[in-house]
């Protein structure tokens, strides 16, 4: 959509001609707020979808009973080809806990119900699975820890009652579990497999055991602690997520981040960008006994990180990112230099690398036609990242949503339609090209300046969100807040929210040897995940 984007969805909202939705006023050029009453929200929903082919990318609860009486969902919608944004605000009256569900509307709508209804025990009216998500069985079942009255218990004790997965039957048909608890060194996850011989016929993640409440810990943080524990979140993306959270302050307080410091963020994304994808192309190969190039790509991803610890003195880039700004302490010709020589001879030798696992027979009979996504499947479910753009799906926030200096930066955003292991690999070795491209052309055009402005506490009530296209996909952060300028709801959305339920379409027909192979293929998060 042109510039006047913004006009033409307010024009296209107030065709909803009913009372019960209202505009609200809202300083960003980007965004449309409004607030809905419960009764017409799902014809609304209805005809944003329609109307201007809206998605909810976002959808929330706040505990707001102590200022309204009552609690208050957000919903933020996206819009295809348009830089702008619907939140819709509905507020509920007093002892008030059944609201209208989008389940059967959006696939991952129906996730975010579930989690609303395990943290604050608000029940999505008709939703047609509402099993426990973040909390497992052992929660107390009256227990929803995020709303500000919430009590711990004194133990938390299995009364033994087992997850209802889905169950497969036929004959011949058996079942494999996997996890948590896994051979390797790697986060807690339960993979149930149904297969037929080795072939896969269902497959039911189980997640969430790294629940840490995380969102329950950002409650009266101030700003400064909170991004450290945004960095947090998920420890591969450390930039992405400092960087999401203060943009959320940042817009909350009205402070803009200076022009150096923007453009230094792009270097920072960017650094953060390269080194995951090369160790993940290495990765992928090691996955198919191709272990020289997974050798040699660990290799340069410690050269990457070794250049993080120089530039900003530690190795994923934690302390770097900040509200109002960026703390780089140094920034000098020679740095500067030495940055983009690394780079360059990363890329150099990444490319050999790839050069060598391309050139074998072994690599591409495993990586083509495995664990296919389909552009139908991965459009249903909301899929972003890097699996969308290897199934065909053309998104990427920097693009679409430019933020930092990528709006005065040129770089192509790489799609392939395969959806499989191969296009999934590609797609991460053409991003890598592009990162240092775009470390490249920030550094040479780095402007004079400071690297930050002071920020003032926001006004309580202020609101905003941040949206940051992490290495894995877009990362949202919403924030609220309260008194005396301390946070009062922080809401996070990691890209591996919406694509873990992908990996349950992607290995269908598989094999089981193909699983590991796939799921490296995707390398989702399960801190960012469980939060």
């Amino acid at each position: 959509m042109s510039a006047r984007g913004r006009d033409e969805v307010l024009a296209a909202v107030r065709e909803f001609d009913l009372p019960g939705i209202r505009l609200v006023a809202s300083s960003a050029s980007n965004e449309v707020r409004l607030d809905a009453d419960p009764a017409e929200f799902i014809g609304f929903a209805d005809f944003l979808r329609k109307r201007l082919d809206a998605r909810p990318e976002m959808i929330f609860a706040e505990d707001t009973r102590e200022a309204t009486g009552g609690f208050t969902l957000r919903y933020i919608f996206e819009l295809p080809d348009c830089d702008v944004f619907v939140i819709v605000s509905m507020a509920f009256g007093h002892g008030r806990r059944l609201f209208p569900s989008l389940a059967t509307r959006w696939y991952l709508a129906s996730l975010f119900e579930r989690e609303i209804h395990d943290l604050f025990g608000l029940i999505p009216s008709d939703h047609p699975d509402l099993r426990r998500l973040p909390l497992h069985q052992f929660w107390p079942a009256r227990y929803h820890p995020l709303l500000k009255d919430a009590t711990p218990p004194d133990t938390f004790t299995d009364d033994g009652r087992p997850f209802p997965f889905q169950q497969v039957q036929g004959e011949g048909i058996y079942q494999i579990t996997v996890g948590p608890v896994h051979a390797g060194v790697i986060e807690p996850g339960h993979f149930r497999f149904s297969v037929d011989g080795e072939t896969i016929v269902n497959l039911e993640s189980r997640l969430f055991f790294l629940h840490k409440g995380i969102e329950k810990l950002f409650e009266s943080m101030m700003p400064r602690r909170g991004v450290e524990l945004a960095e947090r979140i998920s420890g591969d993306s450390s930039v992405a997520h400092a960087t999401a959270f203060c943009m959320a302050v940042e817009r909350c307080a009205g402070v803009q981040a200076p022009e150096r410091a923007a453009w230094f963020r792009v270097v920072l994304l960017e650094l953060e960008r390269l080194y995951n994808h090369i160790a993940d192309v290495g990765a992928i190969c090691a996955d198919t006994g191709f272990a020289i190039a997974n050798t040699h790509a660990m290799r340069l991803r410690e050269d990457v990180l070794r250049l993080n610890e120089r530039l900003t003195g530690h190795r994923l880039l934690r302390g770097a990112v900040l509200p109002g700004g960026v703390a780089i302490k140094d920034c000098s010709h020679r740095r500067i230099i030495d940055i983009l020589n690394t780079v360059q001879r990363v890329r150099d030798d990444f490319n050999e690398v790839v050069a060598m696992a391309l050139d074998s027979a072994l690599v591409l009979d495993r990586l083509n036609a495995t664990g296919v996504l389909t552009n139908r499947t991965a459009r249903e479910l909301q899929v972003v990242g890097v699996p969308a753009r290897a199934s065909g799906i053309d998104g990427d926030v920097r693009r679409d949503h430019p933020y930092a200096a990528y709006g005065m930066l040129k770089f192509k955003v790489p799609v392939f339609s395969e959806g499989d292991v191969w296009a999934r690999m590609m797609v991460r070795v053409r991003e890598a090209h592009e990162s240092v491209s775009l470390i490249i052309q920030a550094l040479e055009s780095l402007p004079d300046g400071v690297m930050a402005y002071p920020m003032s506490s926001p006004e309580a009530g202020s609101s905003a969100f941040g949206l940051v296209e992490g290495w894995r996909g877009p990362i949202w952060h919403w924030v609220s807040f309260g008194k005396d300028g301390g946070l009062a709801r922080v809401k996070v959305k990691d890209p591996s929210f919406a694509n873990w339920p992908a990996l349950n379409y992607a290995i269908l027909k598989n094999i089981v040897p193909d699983f590991p192979l796939c799921n490296k293929s995707f390398n989702l998060s399960y801190a960012g995940n469980d939060l």
